[in-house]
């Protein structure tokens, strides 16, 4: 099973966001993050409908956040991209009516939701600020590089 890296992905955009001088078009957000821009629209427009970006429309138009970044937590940004599957493990269905079955599934069941409450609650401490000051830490000591951006294109977001 490939992991969904839906959640890094929209991180790393939305703090590349930030940086930017302009509205960031579908096409720049899709070359930066190695996708298709149907594939950027589609998600942004769910982290509009959630109040976190919003699109300027015409010419040098593009996403732009809606909030700033220390209002932003990581839980918000996984809740509206719908809540992904956190775990590739989970219990069997292959034979409902197996005691030994029940018994494996009451205890991962159990242990699966403690870890999705626990997990879940960290990604409330932690906001977009929080991420892009340990990216400018991290930049301000030269252990990272800053690559080139694409030019702008002339998206008109839906």
């Amino acid at each position: 099973m490939r992991p969904d890296s839906r959640l890094s992905r929209m991180l790393h955009a939305l703090i590349h966001m930030d940086r930017l001088e302009r509205p960031a078009t579908s096409e720049t957000l899709a070359q930066m993050l190695n996708t298709n821009a149907v594939v950027v629209r589609r998600t942004m427009a769910g982290l509009r409908q959630h109040g976190l970006v919003r699109s300027e429309k015409g010419h040098g138009g593009g996403w732009v956040l809606a909030r700033p970044l220390e209002a932003v937590s990581l839980l918000d940004i996984y809740q509206a991209l719908g809540e992904p599957q956190l775990f590739a493990i989970g219990p069997s269905v292959d034979n409902p009516d197996c005691l030994v079955e029940q018994a494996v599934n009451k205890a991962l069941e159990h242990s699966l939701a403690e870890a999705r409450t626990l997990l879940l609650s960290r990604l409330a401490q932690v906001s977009l600020g929080d991420l892009s000051r340990q990216f400018e830490e991290k930049l301000r000591s030269g252990a990272w590089t800053l690559p080139a951006l694409p030019p702008t294109g002339g998206d008109t977001p839906v």
